[in-house]
This record gives structure tokens, sequence and C-alpha cells, in this order.
């Protein structure tokens, strides 16, 4: 079943239900009614027993005496006569010696259990329905004060047709409004689902032709107008992390180059030149191994930023800061013994990823050292979460400050210097990883300042 099929459906069953409801409940109330109005003339028309000397009654009469008669007197029951416009009733006793005076021609009312339980004094009155000569009745009976039981009989014929009248009208009704409401439910799905069709066009455009520069127009702020929205972010997203892969690859490509031809020229002429003389040899021997660590933390680099939206394997955890960057200061200070390393921190507890972070601060460390001038100093910073490194060297031109953390990119004044250009691109990496942020500036006093801050 289709999307727009589904809202028809569901719409016709709501209104469905709901006009089943209201029909259910306005069949109660009036049926409550009009049975509450025949119940009051029931009430208003109760016979009456009355005794007479002569055999003459309104309503029936009968030989049967009753007790404090006189004899040769007669028992009559008499029901009053009905407002004007009301159905009249049926009238019936049941004398305490148990005979029965009835009406004057038809079938007697029916003497049930309940009706014997008001003769016994067990209940007072009751109503109830009966069916009499195929006729529907209402009937109320009555104990009265001489043990008599009174009985009164009203056909519901008019209530009934009424009734039926009114079951055929509110499903007529209900019919009527499923229908409405389906061709409604087909009208609304159609305005619903058009943003949907839109979407689904595009993503089907965009998978047939791998297009994604193609942009949905933005509607209104409402679900769909922000569908739309979500989805063109996600083809921009796409767009860039498409576009960053395929630099990334042209970068690499070339920066791949340069020391595997240097690497080949080496084997190719030890292999040409057997007779080297051993210093030369072992030089050519220390290139090809010096092109090879390169190219190795090359990889490892590229590695590192290939999958940038990639699940890291290690978890996060809580970490003294300050402590990190000492273990980084100390192993600098191996690496480059001719450096001055100035370190000032205070204890500081963040969440991250040691490894990563540990990357990030050397690769920080390793940038200072490379632009410091032999014996200069590195400045090195802890404090609320942030690790500041500066060095003393030439510093960074304002044109290629905005730069300097993309992938690849050296200054002009960097390119005769060794590296690839991916060392600040991975701090920007794991910066972003922690949802921190990392900057460059130009120090006061000359050489540059940059600033690693985490959450």
């Amino acid at each position: 079943m289709t999307f727009r099929r589904r809202i028809v459906v569901l719409a016709a069953a709501a209104v469905a239900i709901a006009i089943a409801l209201a029909a259910i409940i306005t069949y109660v109330i009036v049926r409550q009614d009009l049975r509450a109005n025949v119940d009051a003339q029931l009430r208003s028309s109760m016979p009456e027993l009355i005794v007479t000397q002569q055999s003459v009654g309104v309503t029936k009469q009968s030989s049967a005496t009753t007790p404090g008669a006189k004899a040769g007197s007669t028992v009559s029951v008499q029901v009053p006569t009905p407002a004007f416009g009301a159905a009249s009733g049926v009238g019936q006793a049941i004398l305490p010696s148990g005979a029965i005076i009835g009406p004057e021609s038809g079938s007697p009312l029916p003497v049930t259990a309940a009706v014997k339980e008001v003769k016994a004094g067990k209940r007072t009155a009751i109503l109830d329905d009966q069916t009499v000569d195929g006729v529907h009745l209402r009937m109320l009976t009555r104990r009265g004060a001489m043990g008599e039981v009174m009985q009164i009989a009203q056909p519901l014929t008019e209530a009934d047709k009424t009734l039926a009248q009114l079951r055929w009208l509110l499903g007529a009704v209900m019919l009527g409004g499923v229908a409405l409401a389906g061709g409604l439910g087909v009208a609304v799905s159609r305005v619903a689902t058009r943003p949907l069709a839109r979407l689904t066009g595009a993503a089907e455009q965009v998978t047939a032709t791998g297009d994604l520069h193609h942009r949905i127009p933005e509607g209104a702020d409402d679900e769909p107008g922000r569908l739309a929205a979500a989805f063109n972010a996600m083809l921009a997203a796409l767009e860039g992390s498409r576009d960053a892969q395929r630099q990334l690859v042209a970068d690499a490509s070339h920066e791949l180059r340069t020391p595997l031809t240097a690497i080949r020229a080496n084997i190719e002429l030890l292999e040409r030149a057997p007779g080297l003389p051993p210093g030369e040899r072992a030089a050519m021997l220390a290139s090809a191994r010096g092109q090879l660590e390169d190219l190795t933390v090359l990889v490892g680099d590229l590695v590192d930023l290939a999958r940038p939206g990639e699940r890291p394997v290690e978890p996060p955890e809580d970490l003294r800061l300050d402590e990190l960057v000492a273990d980084a200061v100390e192993r600098a200070r191996r690496h480059a013994p001719a450096m001055t390393f100035e370190l000032k921190a205070g204890p500081c507890v963040v969440r991250a990823r040691r490894a990563r972070l540990a990357r990030a601060v050397g690769n920080l460390l390793d940038n200072a050292v490379k632009w410091s001038p032999p014996g200069g100093a590195v400045e090195v910073q802890v404090q609320d979460g942030e690790v500041t490194v500066r060095d003393h060297g030439p510093g960074i031109a304002q044109g290629d400050l905005p730069h300097v953390f993309d992938r690849f990119y050296r200054a002009p004044s960097a390119r005769g210097l060794p590296g690839s250009g991916l060392g600040l691109a991975i701090v920007k990496h794991v910066a972003d990883a922690h949802r921190g942020t990392v900057s460059a500036e130009t120090a006061p006093g000359g050489g540059t300042l940059l600033r690693l801050t985490l959450p």
C-alpha cells in the first residue's frame, strides 16, 4: 500500500469512527428521550380501581368483587383520558383475589414473574417492554393501596418508527461522511505528498546521474520544508566530502610522487653501478631510507585524514591534559635536543582519546621546532583545557594564516623544509573530532602562536 493510499484510508477510517460515535450517541439520546416521554405518559395515565353499584364502567367492568365492596356492587378499571395528541393506553387490574380485569378487546396484558413480585409486595413498581399480539408495548405495573396491581401499557409503534427512520438517516450520514472523507483524503494526500514526490524525484535523479549539485526548492517552514532543507544540506555535505576526497587523492598522488621517484632513482642507480665506492653507496642507502621514513609518515597521515567521519576505535577517557603535554614535550626534547622547551602547565582534566590527542600535541611541537631558529625556545602552556605553543621563528604571513590547517598546504617559505603539509591538518582533524578548536596567530614580538582548545 502506497503512502498516499494509507493517508486516504486513515482519513476515511478516522471520519468513520467519529461519525459512528456521534451516531451512536445521538441514537441513544433520542431513544432515551422518546421512551422517557412514553414513561411519563404511562405514569400520568395510571388506571384507577372504581367500585360502583351499577354495571357501568368507563373502560371495563367485571362481576368480580373486591374486599370492602357491598354486595351487588361491581368493580371497574378506569384509565384517565390522555392529553391531546397522546397515544391511548390499555389498562388492566389484578385483584387481591387473583381475578384479572383486562381490556374489553384483544389479549390481556402479560402477567410476568416481575408482575407477580409486585403483587406479592416485593417490588412497588416496574417498567418493562412487552409484545402482545405482535405489538411492541411499554408496560407500567404498580401495586395499589388495597393490594391490587394496576397495569397500563402503551404501544411503542411511533417511537420505534421514529428510531428506525433515525437509524437509516444516521447510516446514510455515516456512509456519505466516509465517502466525503475519502474524496478529501485523496485531495489532501496529493497536496501533502507533493514535497515527498519532489524529494523522491531528486533522490532518484542524484542516484541515476551522480550529480550532487542538484538542489530541491525549499518551501515553507514546515515538516516537508525542513526535510527538503535537510536533504539539501546532506547533498552539500556529500558534495563537499566527495570534493575533499578527490582533492586528497590528487594531493596525495602529487606528494607521493616525489619520494617514490627519489627511492626509485636511488635503487636503479645502485643496481646499475655495483662498483660504487662504499661512501657513496652508504649515502644513497641513507637517502633511500630517509625517503622511506618520510613516505611511511605520509601514508600514516593520509590514513588518519582519509575517513574523517569514521568512528574511532579508541574510546574517549578522562585524562590529565597537563601530564599528556608534559610527556609530548619530553619526546620533543629527545628528538630536538638543541631546542629549549619552556612548559607552564596547571592541573587540567579533559575527556578525549589519548593517542589522537597526543598525536595532535606532538604535531604542534614539531611545527614549532621546524620554524624555530637553531637553539631557539618553544614556549608551551596548558590551562583550562587549552594548549598554546609559541615559537620564535619568522612567523606566518597574514595571507597564509587562513590556510595553515588545510591539507597539503605549504607556505612559499616552507616549501624548502621537510614535511608533507599534513601535520596541522591532523591537528584540526583531532580538534574537530573532540568538538574543540585550533587557531594560528602571530605572536607579539614575532613568531607564531598555535592554540588548541578542548571543551
